[in-house]
């Protein structure tokens, strides 16, 4: 009926973006972020509070099952699409911005004021 909400796992982008969180939960360099979510994309954040960062790119689950992997801002054009969660996940490894990970405790401009100072020394 019209304006139901549906149960997220009633979604044809839960299956697909289930198992992108679990290859993405595999990879170390990942684990080492702070991942969060939001209309079915896998987001990497550099810093575990709001605001968070927008440096790393992130990964869409498109209707048809498919992966795309955009960013790292809402503004950057697409990198790509793929068939396979492990090739989007490898993409946004090989985008990682040097010395990333762990993660900060608190916001991006926390974390900006913290490497703004640690490069200064």
């Amino acid at each position: 009926m019209a304006g139901e909400s549906r149960r997220p796992e009633e979604s044809p982008l839960f299956a697909p973006f289930a198992e992108l969180v679990l290859v993405a939960h595999a990879e170390p360099l990942l684990r080492q972020l702070y991942p969060w979510t939001g209309m079915w994309e896998l987001h990497f954040s550099r810093c575990t509070e709001i605001r968070h960062t927008w440096d790393i790119p992130y990964i869409g689950t498109r209707g048809d099952g498919r992966y795309c992997v955009e960013g790292p801002s809402r503004t950057s054009p697409r990198i790509a699409d793929t068939d396979s969660a492990q090739a989007a996940v490898a993409m946004v490894i090989d985008r990682l911005p040097p010395h990333c990970g762990p993660a900060f405790i608190g916001n991006a401009e926390e974390l900006a004021a913290y490497e703004k100072e640690r490069d200064s020394r």
